[in-house]
């Protein structure tokens, strides 16, 4: 009896469960799959939760987040719904005047959130994301301030004309040497300028040795000047998911201080 217990106590770590779920876009007329975790306090008192949104970075898909760490364990360490939408290995969440392929900002803000809202107990919700998710999770939130209540970014791709070459964004929106105002309209640093007073948190961050800090350094200093409240953190480490693991639980906490 006593072995027994022993073993079920070192067993029963935690009690949050996966899903993948799949939902069909009219939009790009293709299935979509998500990863949803839900913490076991969702259905042991029938609770209305918080949600955050998980977005993974060029090159991924909806699973990367959960290869690369325990999200079960933070669903119940933070009592919140965390889903891990797939945004295809290069749509920048964005939805591209050029590939009816990829329209993935209607697809998350017309399709996807209002499944989960009519089929799950969610109250507020926020969105986070690395590297081209920090640009979608920034871009999306900025576009449709009225959905979340919160947004972060880690290591985000916050300025698209950083690289004109690099990560297939000239198949979203065309080059730049015919579109460069496509290209500064798709930018988290222009788009500063379209942000309204009493927008939700926001929280940057990003690591000294990453590519990517010098356009996060120009975000934090537009949002200064604009004078927009945000928390902005920079910290050592490279773009990499060793930085990103040792990030998420920082940022969950800012959502779960904010939905308080």
């Amino acid at each position: 009896m006593i072995a027994l217990f022993i073993y079920l106590s070192i067993s029963v770590i935690y009690c949050a469960s996966s899903d993948t779920i799949i939902v069909f876009s009219p939009e790009m007329q293709k299935e979509i799959p998500t990863l949803i975790i839900t913490p076991d306090l969702y259905e042991s008192n029938r609770s209305s939760l918080n949600a955050v949104f998980l977005l993974h970075g060029y090159g991924g898909d909806y699973l990367n987040w959960s290869n690369h760490t325990n999200l079960e364990e933070r669903a119940d360490r933070f009592s919140m719904i965390l889903i891990c939408p797939d945004g295809s290995p290069n749509s920048w969440y964005m939805d591209s005047p050029i590939d009816s392929t990829s329209q993935y900002e209607t697809f998350m803000i017309e399709t996807l959130i209002p499944w989960f809202k009519d089929r799950y107990r969610i109250n507020q919700m926020g969105i986070t994301g690395l590297s081209m998710g920090g640009h979608g999770a920034l871009y999306l939130a900025m576009r449709h301030p009225e959905v979340f209540s919160g947004v972060s970014s880690m290591s985000g791709g916050v300025d698209l004309t950083f690289s004109t070459v690099k990560w297939e964004i000239t198949s979203k929106i065309g080059s730049f040497e015919l579109y460069p105002e496509r290209w500064k309209h798709h930018s988290i640093v222009h788009m500063v300028d379209s942000i309204q007073d009493g927008f939700m948190p926001i929280l940057i961050d990003c690591g000294y040795k990453d590519f990517f800090i010098d356009i996060n350094r120009a975000l934090h200093n537009r949002l200064i000047k604009q004078n927009i409240p945000h928390t902005y953190i920079e910290k050592p480490g490279g773009h990499s998911w060793v930085y990103w693991v040792n990030a998420l639980d920082e940022h969950l906490l800012f959502f779960q201080n904010r939905f308080r």
